[in-house]
């Protein structure tokens, strides 16, 4: 049965929700260690991490999920599944940002693997549904026709990667860059399929640094617009950022 896990503030209201979206065969308890890890550098977060809504059909004990199947998946087909498995996942996080009293841009999903696609997918179909999007050795079901303009998005990524090959992050970083995206990349050399500490570091420094698109064009008093060159937010103002371990 899918279940949900959470990390809450020792005391007071959350200030964010951290929602950690798990890779396929595995569940929420996989990623108790990078809850544990958020904990610590955000202790008024809310941390939360649900397992994914379907058991892997490949496995006959039940205990791994899925968020969709994998089973003769190919390019042609991998978005039609995702796309079907995407309104549970809206309808869940809705459900949770109102239980928790936390809102839309202060709500981040940290995704790995099949958990990034979702992510990211999820961006692409529910805009601002989360303010931000950590996607780890991740992809899209398809390269997007439009950006997100008010979800920020993340990509962390292992060069080694032998499951989602670091190409597919690199299209998606070209493709935001042609939308003028509010996107940005790190590639970790010699990491495979992994939530790498490197790249965890990198999420982090993203998570507070960055200065979203969107942030800068209202402090201009000026409607969204691709920012000059130098200036932070836009997905290829922000190149490829290398985490070496």
């Amino acid at each position: 049965m899918s279940k949900t896990l959470q990390w809450l503030p020792a005391q007071g209201a959350p200030a964010q929700l951290m929602v950690l979206l798990h890779g396929v065969g595995d569940s929420a308890a996989g990623m108790a260690p990078l809850a544990a890890h958020l904990q610590r550098a955000f202790p008024q977060a809310a941390i939360v991490a649900p397992d994914g809504f379907e058991p892997l059909d490949v496995d006959s004990s039940g205990q791994a999920r899925q968020w969709f199947s994998l089973r003769d998946v190919t390019e042609a087909n991998r978005p039609e599944r995702v796309a079907a498995a995407l309104p549970a996942l809206a309808n869940w996080l809705r459900q949770t940002q109102q239980a928790l009293g936390v809102g839309e841009a202060a709500t981040a999903l940290w995704g790995f693997s099949q958990g990034a696609i979702m992510a990211l997918e999820l961006a692409q179909a529910h805009d601002g549904l989360a303010g931000r999007v950590l996607a780890f050795s991740g992809r899209y079901a398809a390269l997007p026709s439009v950006a997100p303009a008010l979800t920020t998005l993340h990509f962390l990524h292992g060069e080694a990667d032998p499951v989602i090959p670091v190409a597919h992050a690199r299209a998606a970083i070209d493709r935001l860059a042609e939308l003028q995206g509010d996107a940005t990349i790190d590639i970790a050399e010699g990491v495979g399929h992994e939530i790498n500490g490197h790249l965890l570091n990198c999420a982090l420094h993203r998570l507070t640094s960055h200065i979203p698109h969107r942030t800068w064009a209202e402090a201009l008093g000026a409607a969204p617009a691709r920012p000059r060159a130098g200036v932070p937010g836009a997905a290829d103002d922000a190149d490829e950022d290398t985490c070496s371990p």
